[in-house]
C-alpha cells in the first residue's frame, strides 16, 4: 500500500480528513486531543513503520468539517466507529492521547471491544473534573485537574471575546518550563484550526466525564503512558493502569520528555515504547505479526 489521504464520511454526513501511511499488518489508529489534530502524530506515521498507522482529524478539528452538531465525546466515539468501518480491518490497535483516550473509553462503552486488538492511553485522567461526589483521595487518584466551577469558567473564557488568549494560556500550561519556539508555534497553529465556538462546548462535555467505572471492564491488552513533566499527574496514569486488568504503565521522566506532548518532544523515545508494547501483542498471538 502507498500513503493516502482521504475523506471519511460519518453516519451523520460529516467529512473527516484521514491519513493512512500505507504500512502493513493490523492498523494502529491514532486519536488526537481536544483542539489538536492528526498532525500531532507527524513523527509516528513514519516512525512506527512498517506498521500501518492511521490518523484522522476529529470533527471540528484540523482539516475536517466543522459543524456545530455532535460536539460531544459520545458522537466522536460514533465517528471512530465510522472510521473503523472505512478502514475495514477486522481489528485495530487504538492509541488515544488526552481527549482521544476519552473517545476510546466512550467507544468501548457504546460499541464494545470486538474490533479492538490493543489499547494505548496517553496522559489522560480518568476524570478531568473533581466531581462533587468524589472524596479528596478519589479526586487525587483520578488526576482531576479542575474543580467543576473551573471547567465552566474555562469554557466560558474560551467562548468569550478573548478566547484565543484563554486557549493559548491553557495549552501553554501543558508544558513544564521552556518550550522550543518551533514546537510551540506548530502546536498553537494546529490549535487555531478548531474554532472557539466548537472548542468551548466540546471541552465542557469532555471535562465533565468520569470514566473510572469503564476501566475495570477493558479486556484488551493495554498500555498507559504518562509523563513526569505533564500537567496530568503521573500518579493518575498509574491509577488508570491499576484499574484495567493486566495493564502496563510507562512514565517518561523529565529528562526524556517534560510535557503533555511526549510524542512531539521526544518522538524516538515515544515510538520505542509504543512499538515494544505492540510487539508483545504481536508475539502473544493476538494477530499475525507485522513482517
Amino acid at each position: 500500500m502507498t500513503p493516502t489521504t482521504r475523506t471519511v464520511l460519518t453516519s451523520d454526513g460529516v467529512a473527516l480528513d484521514l491519513h493512512d501511511n500505507g504500512g502493513q499488518g493490523v492498523p494502529l489508529i491514532l486519536l488526537h486531543g481536544w483542539s489538536q489534530s492528526k498532525a500531532m502524530f507527524r513523527h509516528q506515521l513514519e516512525g512506527l513503520r512498517p506498521r500501518r498507522v492511521i490518523s484522522f482529524d476529529m470533527r471540528g478539528h484540523g482539516e475536517s468539517a466543522k459543524p456545530m452538531s455532535g460536539l460531544r465525546v459520545a458522537r466522536l466515539a460514533a465517528d471512530l466507529r465510522d472510521v473503523l468501518d472505512d478502514v475495514g480491518a477486522p481489528q485495530a490497535d487504538l492509541l488515544g492521547w488526552s481527549m482521544g483516550a476519552s473517545v476510546i473509553w466512550s467507544h468501548l462503552e457504546l460499541f464494545g471491544s470486538a474490533r479492538v486488538r490493543s489499547l494505548t492511553f496517553v496522559d489522560q485522567p480518568s476524570a478531568v473534573v473533581a466531581q462533587a461526589w468524589m472524596s479528596p483521595a478519589e479526586r487525587a487518584a483520578a488526576g482531576a485537574i479542575l474543580p467543576a466551577e473551573g471547567l465552566a469558567a474555562l469554557a466560558a473564557a474560551i467562548a468569550g471575546d478573548d478566547g484565543d488568549a484563554a486557549v493559548r494560556a491553557f495549552v501553554r500550561g501543558m508544558f513544564t518550563g521552556a518550550v522550543d519556539d518551533d514546537l510551540w508555534e506548530f502546536v498553537i497553529g494546529e490549535v487555531a484550526k478548531t474554532p472557539r465556538r466548537i472548542a468551548a462546548p466540546l471541552l465542557f462535555d469532555h471535562g465533565a466525564q468520569d470514566w473510572r467505572s469503564i476501566l475495570p471492564h477493558i479486556d484488551a491488552p493495554t498500555l498507559v503512558i504518562g509523563c513526569d513533566g505533564s500537567h496530568v499527574s503521573p500518579e493518575s496514569q498509574r491509577e488508570v493502569a491499576s484499574r484495567i486488568p493486566g495493564a502496563n504503565v510507562h512514565i517518561f521522566p523529565r529528562e526524556v520528555a517534560s510535557s503533555h506532548f511526549p510524542f512531539l518532544q521526544n518522538p524516538a523515545a515515544f515510538n520505542r515504547v509504543v512499538d515494544a508494547f505492540l510487539r508483545t501483542v504481536d508475539d502473544a498471538g493476538h494477530s499475525t505479526p507485522v513482517e
